[in-house]
Order: structure tokens, then C-alpha cells, then sequence
């Protein structure tokens, strides 16, 4: 696959970013070049000492500005915000398209989050799942399995979103879910269908579990635990500025010691998805600590369960018993090094754990829902998570993402579907269904409130103050939109 990245122009792609040329760094990098990039940078040379050039004319002479597909589709709060969604989902859907730019092409048709975001996104993708499951579009649930299992297969493993800028990193591992989502559509044996692309995916997370040792405990996104067992940890091949938030990151890294460390713990927390939270501070308030690969996250961990269990199910249905014993050893080890790691009975909550100090984070988050999410913790050990998530989280909208109030966008006072579906499905899963009840009508209600104020569906909101959209963040909120609507979906048809 060639790679074509305009970060490859050196100087002009940073002139470009550091100059606000486009307010928003991710406009340049989704730009479509006019010509080749070595002409590109071979005028670019020749010209940039000339007497009057202008940075933003040669920008905009040499390079096509993205566009959003023109829908037709115009807002309207006093339509139903159900028939809003189901009229949606035509207006994010992208049809199949060759590379070009740094859009990596894909197979079959994908919905989209909206907004800047053009393209498909890893984690995003799975939560819009559930609420297509809900208008029965089932076609395009299949669609975007197959280009992830496109991905995965070309690619190795499946990129943050389909860009070459993207390339380095993936996000939090939903596929399983994505193809335990399908198979409640068609079939379980769905699982053996792609059990190729589920190994190669677990694969990709695992890359250099032979080679760690004492000496060397962790190598890409695997870490050896002082007990001998093997946890992971969110990575990025790269350790430079991301090119979609170039300046910004240059900025932060300004007074940093090591710069290439701090790039890549912000490649890292990307990965996450959690992009940012003080959850990966050392300082909780402070930004430019930053310290994300050195942290065992709990829920990366509870999604890599799941991946093992999705594997041995696979193999189950397939009559390979051997395979399939394997991967239920992998999955009850990991199971336990969760427990001894991230469990704190005195706290009766999960944490991430710092591997580096060898000691949990003190940082109370919604990713303590996974191991409720994926059925790992305990009846007594849930029960207890149930009170502190009760007891620190529930806001007048929904559950705040951590207990620590900062400008980072996925800190208090934001709420995040995909947060909210994994925690209420995951006290519904123990038995907490009062708290669940009341968690997705505060949460569905936000929604609604905002849909009739702004006739708009939001990547995040505000739960603590509610006549407010979201606080805090990277870039504005963002209309459309996916996931949102995904969840919106999933929760209204749950609580009828």
C-alpha cells in the first residue's frame, strides 16, 4: 500500500500547521495534493524565498481543501429525534473510494462520526453498530466488519481511522465486539467466518510476547508483569508530533526534557481514545505530565479478555479443542492479573496500574465499568463498584467520565455515549437494573434536551451542568453523530 503523508514536506508542512494557515491542523493533512508531493516540495523550495510568496496562495494552489459530500440534509429540532437519526445514517455513510490523499480506500460502504471526522474510526465504529442494529441495517453493519477485516488483512491490524496519519497506532480493540454484534444477527458461527482476522488482530496487540524479559519487560504494547504475566499497554509506533494536532503537540513538548517521550505518550493516550484525560497525569492537573505508556489500563485489558474468549468461542464452534483451551488459559490469566493489578478491595474499585512504580493510579474513571462490561468482576466486586460509580459519577445528565474536573475533554464535566452504554450494560449485567434505569434516562434525556435546543446529536455533553452542550476539549463539539446516535438508539429501544 503506498503511504502518501504530507508531513513527508518537512518544513512546509510545518510552516503550514504553526502558522494557523488552517485554524484546524487536521484540514491540511486531509487536504488532496494537485501533484505529486516531491514536485510539490521541489516548488516549494524554489519559491519561498521569493519577494511576496505567500504561504496560504501556494498552500491553496498546490493542494485541494477537504469537503464534506453535500447531503442536502438540513436540521429540523421539531422532527422526532428518532426519524433525525434514521435520516442520518444515509447522510454519514461514505461509499467505497480508491486511496488518495492520505484516505486509505476501503471495500465497502462505512458510516462516519461527522463533523471533521471524514473518516471511519476504530472504537467510534462499534457503538454506531448498535444503533444501525437498532434501524436494521444490518448490511452496513457487515460492510464495516469487512473493512475492518479489510484493514486488518492489508494492514496488519486496524489504524486509528483510515488515514495514513493514523498509521502507528490503533484504538481500544472492539472488533470482537463488532463480530459478537453481527453474529446476534446472523449466526454465532459468524465467529469462525472471521477467526482469521480475530487471531491477527490479537496478534498485533501481542507483537513481542516471545521476546520480553526481566531486562526488557516491554516491547510495543506488551509488558511483563513482576509475576510473569504478560499485560498490555497503549503504544504508537512513532515518537513525533501527530500531524492531525501538529501544533498543539509541539507546543505542549516546548519545555519537555525528552520530546520524543512526550510525543509518543500522546500518540499513546490517541490510541486510547481517551484523548486526553488526566487519567494518564502523573500531575492530575497538569497536562505536560503526561506518562501514558507506562500505564497498564484497565479496560485496554478487559477488551483484550474479550478478544481471547471471542478466539476460543471461534475455535470452539470450529471443533478445534486444543486451539480453543489455549485461548480460555490466556483469558483466565489475564482475568487474574486484572484482579491482582487493577482490583482495589480497599477502595472497592478498579484502577490503572503504573508499571514503571509498580503501583495503581489513584485515578477514578468509567473504565473501572469494563470488567462489569465483560462479566470479569466478581457479584461482591461489582457491587461495590456499583456504589462508588453511584456514589462519585451520577450527574444530573449521565455519569462524568472521571472525578477530576480539568479543560481536558474527557475529564468531569463531559459524558461520553460509548462510556454510558459500557456502564449501564455493565450493571445491568450484575443485576443493578434501578441504577441502570435511572442512568439511561438522565442520559437519553440530555440527549433530547440538546436535540430540541440545537437540532443537533453531540460527540459529547455536559452532565453536570446541563443547559450546556460539553466543556473542555481538543476541538469543538462536533455535530452528527455516530456514536451518539448509535447509543441513543441501543438505550431508547432497551428502556421501552
Amino acid at each position: 500500500m503506498e503511504i502518501k503523508n504530507i508531513f513527508s514536506l518537512g518544513e512546509l508542512f510545518e510552516r503550514v500547521q504553526l502558522q494557523n494557515i488552517f485554524p484546524d491542523n487536521k484540514t491540511f493533512v486531509d487536504c488532496i495534493p494537485k501533484s505529486k508531493l516531491s514536485f510539490i516540495q521541489e516548488r516549494y523550495e524554489h519559491e519561498k524565498n521569493n519577494k511576496g510568496f505567500g504561504l496560504s496562495h501556494f498552500v491553496h494552489e498546490h493542494f485541494l481543501l477537504p469537503k464534506d459530500p453535500s447531503s442536502g440534509f438540513v436540521s429540523n429540532p421539531g422532527r422526532p429525534i428518532i426519524r433525525h437519526i434514521g435520516k442520518l445514517w444515509d447522510v454519514l455513510t461514505r461509499q467505497p473510494e480508491t486511496a488518495i490523499g492520505s484516505l486509505i480506500g476501503l471495500p465497502f460502504p462505512y458510516v462516519v462520526p461527522g463533523g471533521r471526522f471524514r473518516e471511519i474510526y476504530y472504537w467510534d465504529s462499534y457503538f454506531t453498530m448498535l444503533g444501525l442494529q437498532v434501524s436494521g441495517r444490518v448490511d452496513l453493519i457487515e460492510n464495516m466488519v469487512d473493512n475492518f477485516s479489510y484493514l486488518i488483512d492489508t494492514i496488519g491490524y486496524i489504524p486509528n481511522g483510515n488515514r495514513t496519519y493514523y498509521l502507528g497506532r490503533s484504538q481500544p480493540p472492539f472488533f470482537a465486539c463488532m463480530v459478537q454484534l453481527l453474529g446476534e444477527e446472523k449466526s454465532e458461527k459468524i465467529l469462525v467466518k472471521y477467526l482469521p482476522q480475530l487471531e491477527k488482530e490479537y496478534n498485533f496487540w501481542m507483537q513481542g510476547r516471545n521476546e520480553i524479559s526481566n531486562k526488557n519487560p516491554f516491547i510495543r504494547r506488551v509488558v511483563l508483569m513482576p509475576d510473569g504475566n504478560i499485560l498490555n499497554h497503549y503504544w504508537d509506533e512513532n515518537d513525533t508530533p501527530r500531524p492531525e494536532s501538529f501544533k498543539e503537540d509541539v507546543e505542549l513538548a516546548r519545555s519537555a526534557k525528552d520530546k520524543k517521550a512526550m510525543y509518543r505518550h500522546l500518540r499513546a493516550a490517541a490510541e486510547s481514545g481517551w484523548d486526553f484525560s488526566s487519567r494518564w497525569f502523573k500531575d492530575k492537573k497538569d497536562f505536560s505530565t503526561i506518562h501514558t505508556t507506562e500505564i497498564i489500563p484497565v479496560d485496554l485489558n478487559c477488551l483484550l479478555f474479550n478478544l481471547e474468549k471471542t478466539i476460543e468461542k471461534g475455535y470452539s464452534l470450529s471443533g478445534d479443542l486444543s486451539y480453543a483451551e489455549e485461548f480460555e488459559t490466556l483469558a483466565s490469566k489475564r482475568a487474574q492479573a486484572i484482579e491482582k493489578y487493577c482490583w482495589n478491595e480497599k477502595m472497592g474499585f478498579y484502577f490503572d496500574f503504573e508499571y514503571i512504580e509498580n503501583k495503581q493510579k489513584d485515578s477514578f474513571s468509567l473504565a473501572s465499568a469494563f470488567p462489569l462490561f465483560f462479566n470479569i468482576a466478581s457479584e461482591a466486586q461489582a457491587e461495590k463498584v456499583a456504589m462508588n460509580l453511584k456514589e462519585k459519577f451520577v450527574s444530573q445528565g449521565g455519569m462524568i467520565t472521571t472525578t477530576e474536573t480539568t479543560n481536558q475533554q474527557w475529564d468531569s464535566p463531559n459524558g461520553w455515549a460509548p462510556l454510558q452504554w459500557v456502564t449501564i450494560q455493565g450493571l445491568i449485567n450484575y443485576n443493578h437494573i434501578e441504577p441502570a434505569n435511572e442512568l439511561t434516562i438522565k442520559w437519553k434525556n440530555l440527549n433530547m434536551k440538546v436535540y430540541q435546543n440545537t437540532g443537533k446529536m453531540m460527540e459529547k455533553y455536559n452532565v453536570v451542568v446541563t443547559d450546556l452542550t460539553a466543556g473542555g476539549g481538543e476541538y469543538p463539539a462536533q455535530d452528527g453523530f455516530g456514536w451518539t446516535n448509535g447509543v441513543f438508539l441501543a438505550l431508547k429501544k432497551r428502556n421501552n
